[in-house]
Parts: C-alpha cells; structure tokens; sequence
C-alpha cells in the first residue's frame, strides 16, 4: 500500500505540475523574445523543479540505484532490462506505423514475436543477437515527424525534461505501454518502481561525469535534451520522406514500363500495312 501511495503520489504531482506549466504557456513571458527565451520562457520555474529533481535523485533515487546495480547480478538486470524493453517494442512499432514507416513497425512487432517466445517473454534479448535492429519511439516523437512544434521547453516533476508537445502526449504513452494493463495493481506498480531503479542504474557513470563536467547543469541538460529529440524526429522525417521518394520512384518507373511494353502494339496498330511483293521478271 505504501508503494502504491508513493507512485500514486509521484505520478499525481507530475501531471498537475506539467498541467500547471502548460497553462502558463499562453502568458507572455517577461523576457525579451530572444531565441533562447522563446525555447525556454519558464527557466526560473524550470530551475527550480531542476534542482528539486537534482536534490530528490541525490537523496533517494541515486542511493537506491547504486544499491540495486551493487547487489543484484548482473544477468537479472540485464533481463530485467530486456524485459521491460521488450514490452516497450509494442508501443514503438505502433508509432512507427503511424509515422509511415511500415518497414520498422513489421521490424519491431518482429523482435516482440521472436523475444517473447525464443527469449522467454523478453529476458532475452535474442532479435538483437540476430541483428534485427531495435528503435525507440513514442507519441511526442511521432508528433514531431508530423510537423507539430516542440512548444516551451519543461522540466516536469520527477520525470525530467520535456517539452509541451512530449508532455501532453504522455499520458497517452503511458496507456500504449502493455505494463500499464498488469493487474493487480500492485503488482504493476512495484514493475513500474523496478523499471525506473533499473534505468537509473544505468546512468549512473554518465550522471557522474555530466556533473564534474558542466558548468550549468541545467543549460548542459536542456540544450543536450533538445538537440537530441530534434535529431531523432530529423532522422525519422528523412526516413520518412525518403520512402515517399522511393514509393514515388517505383510509381514513375511502373508508369514508363506499361507504355514501353504498349508502344509495339501501338506503333504495330498505326504503322501502314507493307506492299504487297510485285514480280520484276520480263513477260512471256
């Protein structure tokens, strides 16, 4: 029940907060519109929830991790990993069909039939071990590939950067994970808990050095955040425009092949018939 308090808590407070932040965004912020104002207009809010994040990491998330990557082995995190990513492909194969891209939607439903089955409901990772490439996508990002803005940079309660246009479409996501269905709830709930400490886990090197290294962590993080989201929707657009110029290529090329192959007939249909032979020997 405690459990079930503290994500409930977590996940409660993170929604109202991004509602919250939402709302602001059709306020004019006070800042000059420079570009940088412009991407971020809420950074003294967002700073302050950056530092509220730091601080909870540090005294709770952070110990928590290092205690679960120094005492559990090393193949039950891997598992528990590919586990957890192997239910991740369903959400990402549905967005990769609603992005266009029917290659790596029937890619990624591939790697969820060969994982459940050959790597015993995920633990292992064997489509990757076959080379069947593994992508990462979500709502916000099939969003962007359709052409809808980031909107105003955001830092949301617990969970991290954002920005408007991934914020509102979680929610939505978190429905398209196949974990949210397990019942009982608690039992979702202490999966959801593991999913987090397992991930946290692995970035605990990077965080470290993320930390020593930049000298404004919160301008390190959000620029890095932002340029990152901005290539993979370049990526997936460029993916995308290149099949419509393929299925277009193919188009033109069936076209000019159906009136090669009907040009003879034509040509046979119109051309004059031949005179008939005429004997060219003397008469008798």
């Amino acid at each position: 029940m405690m459990l079930k308090s503290i994500i409930k808590t977590m996940t409660t407070t993170a929604m109202t907060a991004s509602l919250w932040l939402l709302s602001g965004c059709a306020t004019t912020p006070d800042e000059p519109a420079t570009p940088i104002s412009k991407v971020d207009p809420f950074e003294r809010v967002n700073r302050s929830t950056f530092e509220f994040n730091n601080k909870f990491d540090k005294a709770i998330f952070k110990p928590v991790a290092q205690v679960y990557a120094d005492t559990v082995p090393s193949f039950a995190q891997t598992g528990i990993g590919n586990f957890f990513g192997n239910l991740n492909d369903v959400w990402t194969g549905l967005n990769s069909f609603l992005q266009g891209n029917l290659q790596d939607g029937l890619t990624d439903f591939m790697r969820v039939g060969i994982n459940s089955t050959f790597g015993f409901l995920g633990l292992l990772d064997i489509a990757s071990e076959a080379n069947i490439p593994k992508h990462r996508n979500d709502l916000g990002q099939t969003l962007g590939v359709w052409g809808v803005p980031n909107g105003p940079y955001l830092v949301i309660p617990f969970l991290g950067p954002s920005v408007t246009r991934d914020a509102v479409a979680l929610p939505v996501d978190f429905y398209g994970d196949p974990w949210s269905y397990v019942r009982p709830v608690r039992v979702r709930n202490s999966g959801d808990l593991l999913r987090l400490v397992d991930k946290r886990a692995g970035y605990l090197d990077s965080f470290s050095l993320m930390q020593d290294a930049a000298l404004d962590e919160y301008i390190f993080v959000r620029d890095a955040y932002l340029q990152r989201i901005a290539g993979q929707i370049e990526t997936r657009k460029n993916h995308k425009q290149l099949r419509e110029d393929e299925e277009q290529m193919q188009k033109q090329n069936e076209e000019d092949n159906a009136k090669a192959a009907a040009s003879p007939a034509v040509i046979q249909a119109v051309a004059p018939a031949a005179p008939a032979a005429t004997s060219t020997g003397a008469p008798r």
